[in-house]
């Protein structure tokens, strides 16, 4: 996209906001200002859902324009201003610096990021992308490579005057690392202790969200005990429920994009089936009910029917706060999927059948959740005594001196 004349400091503008009834976003703001350089009247405008989202939008604006930003450029997405400023945000670079920052910018921001406005691009919104990367496994020096990237251009947004300060300067995401190796080492010590303690949570951060919306908790209780991704959660269908069997087969997960949320496969590109346990048949039928007879019904959505995310559950619960009033202060949405796995390991699941229901690939990763308690290291030690007693007896393979 080429760059258009940034207007002189303190462009005057006219604004106004027109309600239009019947409309997903009824409220059009819109402003209007003359080109200095050849006297045409240009204008800007964006439909918003209510009228303050509408007055904040033309505030914006005014305060782009105040700075001699051009209006269009102040609302310009990520993807398309890293686009038009990336030869000017990469200078200097060596090529085999370049290289990986490109990669990391093509791989990883423009799908998380390149959607939003980089004036709406806030150091929350980088640190959970940051941590969503750290969860998807990327290495440290993709993670490294791809926010020295994002942190380029969004620090040419600071020159340019769009932006006051740099959101991509995130400090402490290397931390993030230990907990992630921790839940390689020993996912068990991530798990809610029992039953009543999930129920506490689920019930908490209902009372915490603005409209108390009980689908909050029920999105909690029905991934602990799926042992779920809440991508996977979320990209439940009605369809995907055996109410006889009371058994879900797992099939896609929601995921953002470059163009908003979609439904994808899961993680492991493959389906999985996973037992409903009788503690929350009861909920899960009532919204089986609730859908009716649309196979590919959400059985679960956010307030106003929207796809719900680990992003969106956080914000909406205030989670962070929640956990942290309860003990659990590094408890993360994705830990509710260790606590599935732990309870299940320690009802006896079998390691194979474990395996299934997680969409493990390498068995070495369920081993994890099996829990190594005195009973069974003393079972170890009799089995090895009983073992070498066997190769020492007369009847037994015998030692031969050369």
């Amino acid at each position: 996209m080429a760059h258009r004349e940034v207007p002189p400091l303190g462009v005057s503008l006219a604004c106004d906001i027109e309600y239009r009834p019947n409309r997903r976003s009824p409220y059009r703001a819109r402003v209007r200002w003359l080109d200095p350089g050849g006297g045409s009247r240009r204008t800007l405008s964006e439909s918003k859902a209510t009228e303050d989202e509408a007055r904040d939008w033309i505030e914006m604006i005014r305060q782009a324009a105040k700075g001699g930003i051009d209006p269009a450029t102040a609302t310009m997405d990520l993807a398309t201003y890293g686009e038009s400023v990336m030869d000017l945000a990469m200078r200097g670079l060596e090529p085999k610096t370049l290289d990986p920052y490109m990669a990391g910018w093509r791989l990883r921001v423009v799908p998380a990021l390149g959607h939003l406005p980089v004036r709406m691009i806030t150091n929350g919104a980088v640190d959970r992308t940051v941590h969503a990367w750290i969860a998807e496994g990327c290495g440290r020096s993709t993670v490294k490579n791809s926010l020295a990237a994002l942190t380029r251009v969004m620090e040419q947004a600071v020159r340019d005057g769009i932006i006051d300060r740099n959101p991509a300067r995130v400090v402490g995401w290397q931390r993030a690392y230990n907990q992630a190796e921790d839940e390689l080492d020993d996912p068990r010590r991530l798990a809610l202790p029992d039953w009543d303690t999930l129920v506490k949570l689920a019930n908490a951060l209902v009372e915490r969200s603005a409209d108390r919306y009980a689908g909050w908790g029920e999105v909690v209780i029905f991934a602990a005990c799926t042992a779920a991704r809440i991508g996977e959660v979320s990209g439940v269908r009605a369809g995907d429920i055996d109410r006889k069997a009371w058994v879900w087969t797992v099939r896609r997960q929601t995921t953002p994009s470059p163009g908003g949320l979609v439904d994808k496969r899961t993680k492991g590109k493959r389906a999985r089936d996973v037992p409903l346990i009788p503690e929350i048949r009861e909920m899960v039928g009532r919204r089986l009910d609730a859908v009716g007879d649309n196979p590919d019904g959400r059985l679960f959505t956010g307030p106003r029917g929207g796809r719900i995310t680990t992003a969106v559950l956080r914000d909406a619960t205030h989670w962070d706060e929640v956990v942290q009033k309860l003990g659990f202060e590094h408890l993360r949405r994705h830990d509710l999927r260790h606590t599935g796995l732990t309870w299940m390991a320690d009802a006896g699941v079998p390691v194979h059948v474990l395996r299934k229901i997680a969409g493990h690939g390498s068995l070495a990763t369920t081993q994890r959740y099996l829990h190594p308690d005195k009973r069974s290291i003393t079972a170890a030690g009799e089995a090895l005594s009983l073992h070498l007693s066997d190769r020492r007896s007369p009847s037994g393979p015998q030692l031969r001196v050369v």
